[in-house]
């Protein structure tokens, strides 16, 4: 069964070129320009790693590769220099003494594989990223190590040449396919096809053009691609224009999924054929991972011999791509063992999507031995809030590693919905794959709290290992990302979570959460240089308003339940005033900024038309994120957000309504109950109509 690892791993560059550390030289040039001319960089043979040491005055980074120079340099940045680089700010100021490296460190890789991105998290972060944001996040995971990355945007002009190709479908049935820039992940995982679209040529041709750049950089730096692979997907309007099997996949909550073409059928060689011919006409030859899940989150899987399936997709795969590995994502019943059966497993790699709360790795013996990278997911919809399983993120990978399955065990991975959030979680996490013990999170959290402030605070560590058995702690049981704060959930008196499978529930002790916030906040004085402490302090600060929303709220339902009007008053007053308190707090920074957001969506669009639809894509995915059915709205407040300019224009607006109805009912008014389903899309058009026009 280690052949199958040994055949991975042959696919990791190791050879020798000239001008190899280039892109990482240009890290040092782009984030700590200090440093240049004070660290060189060697190539060395030997296991994936680095050495770091010091010559002639000069910090020396030896290394494997590009990847590991780089998570050298990130070594050196955050273990000597105090110095970090995050998605919630940067601490990166030139230090008053470089230090050196009195004696040499090695550090060995131990996670063959550091991947990253769910497919999700190309909407709720990056559905609006330019080049300069692209560079930025390259730089970030190449410092992290990451060396195997999903590239899930640009496939909208892979799709239209196929579609062409293919005949039959005219330009406006293309772009009907195809989905806004918002929803591409949900397109391309087979739940959703158009929504937010159309798409303007001018966007599809800028997003391939994007990716074209982004190959090229992932490769300076040692980060191997992972595409979208051909699974069968077709427009459901396929199934009008041949007499092919078609099996068509219904609908994921109100909308209507692409089909599948049947695996065994004529028509999907060609299809794939024409797929995999444009991918490498747009994207090259060097492609070795593809990615792609039949029948996601459901699907239709009557009369499909799913071994025979899984077995043909591969080989249309290996048939352009020899040698590729197929990317499985690891969620519900996926991938299924009856697909897995029918494959090569020695090119496929699993991700166990949700490491932090399933251990399907060992419940499905490496499923069914199959090699797989852990996984946690950690946040979904890009909702605010503190968490992190930490311990568990040590504990998990070092269990697999060291257990009945190591053999199997490729790797680690992030596989996050956002990842503007809870930067501890993607450190510890990606660092995993560079510890070949067990790390201690309690005697970790010291260094990060040093090198993500710049400074070594007793207050600050003291309150950090506070929130190690609060907001981060590690308590068995599902939970899908962090607690959430009912200020911003639809009003009604009966509330469980803002989102439909999120959880109010802190299951944490929320006053010594409070406690270690206090602690926090006693360093401000000593940290006023520091942007990472005052983006994380308004965090903090903002989740004891979240906590205390909940006894407020408590408070409201009681009034209400007994009919004291004036007791209703004054509650649902303190709850209002919540939201005022929450919005002055976060207008603090400009991270937590809904003007922030909306400036980036429209300052991507190249063009009126393409700034319009970005806006509107905006603006839809995180109030009620798409489609117009009243009797299926379950993804309302799915992708939430906490920021300044909107807990007052939208949260406490859409409260305002619902108390002013209660109140109403308590005087014995028989008015109608808000119809927030139309009063949000009515918000959304208001807000796009006011930044655009």
């Amino acid at each position: 069964m280690k052949k199958y690892l040994i055949l991975l791993i042959v696919l990791v560059p190791m050879g020798v070129m000239a001008g190899e550390f280039d892109g990482v030289v240009g890290i040092v040039k782009r984030r700590v320009p200090w440093l240049e001319g004070h660290i060189v960089f060697k190539r060395m043979g030997g296991e994936e790693g680095f050495i770091l040491s010091s010559a002639n005055g000069k910090v020396v980074v030896s290394a494997t590769g590009p990847n590991a120079a780089a998570e050298g340099l990130d070594w050196y940045l955050k273990y000597y220099c105090h110095r970090s680089m995050s998605h919630m700010g940067d601490n990166l100021g030139d230090v008053s003494v470089l230090p050196m490296v009195k004696e040499p460190v090695t550090v060995r890789a131990v996670a063959r594989y550091r991947h990253a991105f769910n497919y999700c998290t190309y909407n709720y972060s990056m559905s609006f990223y330019t080049w300069k944001d692209w560079e930025r996040e390259l730089d970030w995971m190449a410092l992290n190590g990451v060396n195997l990355m999903l590239v899930a945007n640009g496939e909208e002009a892979v799709w239209q040449n196929v579609l062409r190709r293919m005949g039959g479908f005219s330009e406006k049935e293309i772009l009907d396919f195809i989905t806004g820039p918002a929803y591409n992940a949900w397109w391309l995982m087979g739940n959703i096809q158009g929504w937010g679209g159309p798409m303007p040529q001018s966007q599809i041709d800028g997003r391939m053009r994007m990716v074209q750049r982004m190959l090229g950089r992932m490769k300076e730096l040692g980060i191997e691609p992972a595409m979208p692979c051909f699974f069968g997907m077709v427009p459901s309007t396929l199934r009008d224009k041949t007499k092919s099997h078609v099996i068509v996949q219904g609908n994921w909550g109100a909308f209507t999924r692409p089909d599948i073409l049947d695996p065994s059928d004529t028509l999907f060689s060609r299809v794939a054929g024409i797929f995999y011919e444009e991918t490498r006409r747009l994207y090259g030859k060097d492609i070795h991972f593809f990615s792609g899940d039949p029948f996601h989150e459901g699907g239709v899987t009557e009369g499909v011999d799913l071994g025979a399936a899984g077995q043909r997709i591969q080989q249309a795969m290996q048939e352009y791509f020899p040698g590729s590995v197929w990317v499985l994502q690891g969620w519900q019943a996926n991938p299924r063992k009856e697909m897995l059966a029918g494959v090569d497993r020695s090119k496929v790699l699993v991700q166990e999507l949700f490491g932090e709360t399933t251990n399907n790795w060992e419940k499905r013996q490496a499923y069914e031995g199959t090699p797989f990278v852990w996984c946690m997911i950690t946040n979904y919809g890009e909702r605010p809030g503190l968490f992190g399983k930490l311990q568990r993120y040590a504990d998990e990978p070092y269990r697999a590693r060291n257990g009945e399955f190591s053999q199997y065990v490729a790797g680690i991975g992030i596989m996050p919905e956002g990842i503007d959030n809870n930067p501890v979680s993607y450190d510890l996490m990606l660092e995993m794959g560079w510890h070949a013990e067990r790390v201690n999170v309690e005697e970790w959290i010291r260094q990060y709290t040093w090198y993500r402030y710049g400074r070594l605070d007793t207050n600050v560590v003291q309150a950090w290992r506070l929130f190690l058995q609060t907001a981060y702690s590690s308590p068995e049981g599902y939970q899908e990302g962090p607690p959430e704060n009912v200020l911003c959930a639809r009003p009604a008196l009966q509330i469980k979570s803002v989102s439909t499978w999120g959880t109010l529930r802190k299951s944490y002790d929320t006053a010594l959460f409070a406690r270690a916030v206090e602690l926090f906040d006693r360093a401000a004085g000593r940290m006023k240089g520091s942007e990472t402490y005052q983006i994380d302090r308004i965090n903090f600060l903002r989740q004891v308003l979240a906590n205390r929303a909940d006894v407020v709220f408590a408070e409201v339902v009681g009034a209400y339940g007994a009919r004291d009007s004036a007791a209703f008053k004054k509650a649902a007053g303190k709850f209002l005033a919540l939201h005022d308190r929450a919005d002055v707090l976060l207008k603090g920074h400009a991270y937590y900024l809904l003007d922030v957001y909306k400036r980036q969506a429209v300052g991507a669009g190249q063009t009126p038309e393409e700034k319009k639809n970005n806006l509107l894509n905006a603006l839809m995915l995180v109030t009620y994120w798409g489609m117009n059915d009243r009797k299926e709205d379950n993804l309302h407040e799915y992708a939430y957000k906490e920021w300044g300019g909107m807990m007052k224009s939208f949260y406490k607006r859409r409260w305002e309504l619902y108390f002013d109805y209660l109140l109403g009912q308590l005087r014995g008014q028989n008015t109608a109950e808000p119809d927030f389903f139309g009063w949000e899309r009515g918000w959304v058009e208001r807000e796009r109509r006011r930044s655009i026009d």
